[in-house]
């Protein structure tokens, strides 16, 4: 299968490429205009590779995420962009499917799990009807067969099928609903899985319980996963490659250690200092001054410049686009080099 150019390489082997994403729009209708939630956005996916989306709330990592599956609010629309999802049978863009491709499409090919489970789950169903009723509407496993991969797959995350499967939503602890989300993510065997936030209100030691489950899983089944967060750390010890959004924008993309360790954007810098560590001084954390910039009458320039202490006249006239500084590194930065001094 040939794949198709993308706006730009943002990783060297394309021939693995499961999703490519090329200049994503996402609008939302406001009283006061359009709110610019997604803004050009483009990346790859490769087969089973974690990417990690990382910002601010309000940098519309989110809002990606849904449009990736069409599972945008009415108010939104996409007015321009493509999402390329590549299976055995060839390409298709995922903007253009039917509603009955597009049901196929959700479960069957790419999953999203949410962050709030007690939420995206009925409260008055219990457990084995929320697999019994995924796989009738999304896949072709009949009760017996959904029954026993939904078996398997509680097995999976680490939880007694015989118990949780007859019980209900509020009946489970806060760890236990996010797994039990994570299994039924997994039970049409999807190649994409989303995660938007899936250790949200979660005490440390169930953080770090669904952690081992989604690195033993990604280890086990091979699926590629799309990790949305705020939170450095998980994004760190999960991700393959990392993203930093700002103002609706991927302003960096790279390997996970060299985002790290190198950070060539001021904003993912930012972030990075603005997180503690087990044995570093209180005193070394800043936080970044300033908010984001409103969506809906968007600065002109770096969206970024306001907060930026290497700017200069240049970042408010002209907004800077993704260049590569080193293999496989991106930023949308004019002083990149000027931050690399540092």
């Amino acid at each position: 299968m040939k794949l198709q150019p993308s706006t730009f390489n943002l990783h060297p082997s394309e021939d693995q490429v499961v999703l490519s994403v090329d200049d994503l729009w996402v609008e939302y209708a406001a009283r006061r205009g359009v709110v610019k939630a997604v803004r050009g956005v483009s990346f790859q996916v490769q087969r089973g590779e974690t990417v990690a989306l990382i910002g601010e709330s309000g940098s519309g990592k989110t809002t990606l995420g849904l449009a990736l599956i069409r599972l945008l609010p009415r108010t939104a629309r996409i007015p321009r962009g493509r999402v390329r999802y590549y299976r055995a049978g060839g390409e298709c863009d995922v903007l253009t499917l039917s509603p009955q491709e597009l049901r196929r499409f959700r479960w069957q090919e790419c999953a999203m799990v949410f962050q709030s489970a007690l939420n995206a789950l009925n409260p008055v169903l219990r457990v084995a009807d929320h697999f019994r009723d995924t796989a009738q509407a999304h896949g072709s496993l009949d009760g017996a067969e959904a029954q026993e991969r939904a078996r398997e797959l509680l097995r999976l995350v680490q939880l007694e099928p015989d118990r949780v499967l007859r019980a209900y939503p509020h009946e489970l602890s806060g760890g236990m609903r996010q797994r039990v989300l994570i299994a039924m993510g997994l039970l049409l065997d999807p190649q994409i899985i989303i995660l938007d936030e899936p250790t949200t209100a979660l005490d440390i030691l169930t953080q770090r319980a669904v952690i081992d489950v989604l690195r033993n899983l990604r280890q086990e089944l091979e699926f590629s996963l799309i990790f949305i967060s705020h939170d450095l750390s998980l994004a760190a010890e999960l991700a393959d490659r990392v993203a930093t959004m700002y103002a609706g924008a991927i302003v960096e993309i790279g390997d996970v250690y060299e985002i790290f360790e190198q950070p060539r954007h001021p904003y993912t810098r930012g972030l990075i200092h603005a997180v503690p560590t087990v044995t570093g001084d209180l005193e070394q954390l800043s936080s970044i001054p300033g908010s984001p910039p409103d969506l809906i009458d968007l600065p002109p320039g770096c969206k970024f410049a306001l907060r930026c202490p290497y700017v200069q006249a240049r970042c408010r006239q002209e907004e800077p686009v993704l260049e590569m500084v080193s293999p496989g590194h991106f930023t949308a930065c004019h002083n990149w080099k000027q931050i690399d001094e540092h």
